[in-house]
């Protein structure tokens, strides 16, 4: 019973770190969004440049949502 405990906390962890780091990722990309739009309307071609390059990055990350927060909630309901 422990050992399934910590196991649980330990998913529940890595959980919760995968949802921050997705929060976190979706604000960069609101902020540039808003950034490139200034960078746009200021005709400033080199911080365009930079900051939609650093977009296509962030963009093409890959996220694992959803089967993580599955597999937790199918967890808790067994206890």
């Amino acid at each position: 019973m422990y050992k399934m405990k910590v196991t649980y906390e330990v998913m529940l962890g890595l959980a919760a770190e995968m949802v921050w780091d997705q929060v976190l990722r979706e604000h960069r990309m609101n902020e540039l969004h808003l950034l490139i739009d200034q960078a746009l309307a200021e005709r400033d071609e080199d911080s365009f440049q930079r900051l939609t390059d650093e977009l296509r990055t962030l963009a093409s990350t890959v996220v694992v949502e959803e089967p993580v927060l599955e597999i937790v909630e199918r967890k808790s309901l067994s206890f």
